[in-house]
Parts: C-alpha cells; sequence; structure tokens
C-alpha cells in the first residue's frame, strides 16, 4: 500500500494522475482537512502535521508515503528525510510532489546529479504559481537554483485562489483572479513571457485551462499530476519491494481528520470519480 498525503483535496488531483498511470497499485489517501489550510501556518506546525500524517500512513502499513501538497513538500520533505526518517523508520521512505518537478526544470536527478531530459534551456525562465507559503519558503528557486544555476525562476503567489477553488466560485471570478496573478508574473519579467510554467499547488490543475488561456501561447505550461505520476513509476521500477503485492493490487482507501460526509461530497470534483472517505 502507496500513502498519498495532503493537507486537503488537492492531493486527489495527484491521486488520480496515479491511479491512472499505476492501476495495479493500491493507494490509501490521508486528507488532514481537519486542519487544512496549512498555507497560513508557521513551518513549525506545518513540519509537525506532515510529520503526524506520514506516521499515521505507516500505522495504516504504507512502506513509501508521497507527499501530495506542495506546502508540506517544500516545508518538511528534507526534514524528515535527512533528520527523522533514518531513524525512526529507515526501512521506509517518504517521497513528495516538489522533486519530480525540480528535476524535470533542471534536466538533473535528485538522487545523484545526473543530467535527465529537461523541459526548459539551462539559462531559460519558468514561472512558479503557487500558495504564499510555499512561494515564501524559496524551495522551487534555491533547488532548481542547486541543480541548474543559469535558470532564472519567477515567483508568484496567488493569495486567495486555493479558498476561491474550495468554495466553487463561478468561473468568471476564477478566470479574473487567474488573470491578475498572469499579469503581477509579466510584471516581474518586464512583459517577457517564461519558457514554462509551473502550478505548483495541486489544486491548481482545475483551472489549468484558465492559466493556459492567460499565459503567452509560446509558455509550455508543465502537468504536474502526471509528471509526479511518471517520476513514482520510475521510482517502483527501482524499488520494487514499495510495488503493491498482487493480492492486494488496485485498492483504495480514504480517511480524513474532517467531517467524511462533507468531505466525500466535495472529492469527486479533485478526483474525477466518486469516493467515500472515512474518519482518521
Amino acid at each position: 500500500m502507496i500513502g498519498v498525503f495532503d493537507s486537503g483535496h488537492g492531493g486527489l488531483t495527484v491521486l488520480h494522475a496515479l491511479t491512472a498511470r499505476l492501476p495495479g497499485e493500491s493507494f490509501t489517501y490521508f486528507g488532514d482537512h481537519g486542519n487544512a489550510p496549512y498555507g497560513p501556518r508557521p513551518e513549525e506546525e506545518i513540519q509537525a502535521l506532515t510529520l503526524a500524517a506520514v506516521e499515521r500512513l505507516f500505522a495504516e502499513g504504507c512502506l513509501l508515503v508521497l507527499l501530495a501538497c506542495n506546502t508540506a513538500s517544500a516545508i518538511a520533505l528534507r526534514k524528515l528525510q535527512q533528520d527523522w526518517l533514518p531513524t525512526a523508520a529507515p526501512e521506509r521512505r517518504v517521497l513528495g510532489v516538489f522533486v519530480p518537478m525540480v528535476e524535470v526544470l533542471a534536466g538533473v536527478s535528485w538522487r545523484d546529479g545526473t543530467h535527465l531530459p529537461g523541459k526548459v534551456a539551462p539559462d531559460g525562465m519558468v514561472a512558479v504559481f503557487a500558495t504564499q507559503r510555499t512561494i515564501h519558503s524559496g524551495a522551487y528557486p534555491f533547488e532548481v537554483g542547486l541543480r541548474a544555476p543559469r535558470m532564472r525562476v519567477v515567483s508568484q503567489a496567488c493569495a486567495n485562489l486555493v479558498a476561491a477553488i474550495e468554495a466553487d466560485e463561478p468561473e468568471t471570478e476564477l478566470r479574473r483572479l487567474v488573470e491578475g496573478y498572469v499579469a503581477e508574473m509579466l510584471a516581474q519579467t518586464q512583459g517577457r513571457a517564461p519558457d514554462a510554467a509551473v502550478l505548483g499547488c495541486t489544486h491548481y490543475p482545475l483551472v489549468a485551462p484558465l492559466f493556459a488561456a492567460a499565459l503567452p501561447p509560446s509558455v509550455l505550461l508543465l502537468d504536474q499530476p502526471s509528471i509526479v505520476a511518471d517520476s513514482l513509476a520510475d521510482y517502483l521500477t527501482r524499488h520494487d519491494r514499495f510495488a503493491c503485492a498482487p493480492e492486494e493490487a488496485g485498492q483504495r482507501r480514504f480517511f480524513t481528520t474532517g467531517d467524511p460526509a462533507r468531505v466525500s461530497a466535495f472529492a469527486s470534483r479533485f478526483f474525477g470519480a466518486g469516493v467515500r472517505f472515512e474518519k482518521a
């Protein structure tokens, strides 16, 4: 069983891509809806909540956990991998949605520094649209800079976009917000279009067409869920002990710290199919 964690609904867009790419694998999804959103919280709280979620998924039998939350990945992943996991659960692994995107941008393996097919020229420019907390962490420019020092990363916080998506605001309002964020990003670049754009929040795939329409036509819009799914498939090929046993193939479980009925009713917008959450 592979664990997938997010602070709320957004990680279901990643889970949808995972189940399409890896239909034979079994997944347990944990949504910390009772403590969402994570964005306004201090880093110490985000780290503590993420750790608690990983421990819960380990207790459910998951040997591998994917942080399907950009905020948790940017704030807590490195600390979990380096400081906690080696002594607490050395036989298990924690991955994040953040790493595959950095690899695709920089064209360099996070694992060993070998060159990979990149999506952006080494001296190109990429725009990252994300929550205020993810942008404030500086994780994208820092990690991309380590691997592709000539690449320019333009960071654009999208305040209120997650709330508007979860509130099911009309498309006209969502379009107004997205166009405003794109305009702010282009103001940073003095009107120069980036080579690529990253939607660095797992909620944003629901409004990807609005970003595509607002950005200049030349901009490559990178699809984080599919990139993460391809990366996990590659990881399982190299580490098959984390792959699902044949007799357990295709199982799906959903847990939430929030109200299971309310969460289940809303989740289909993100997962693309009806799901039933249980109380964590």
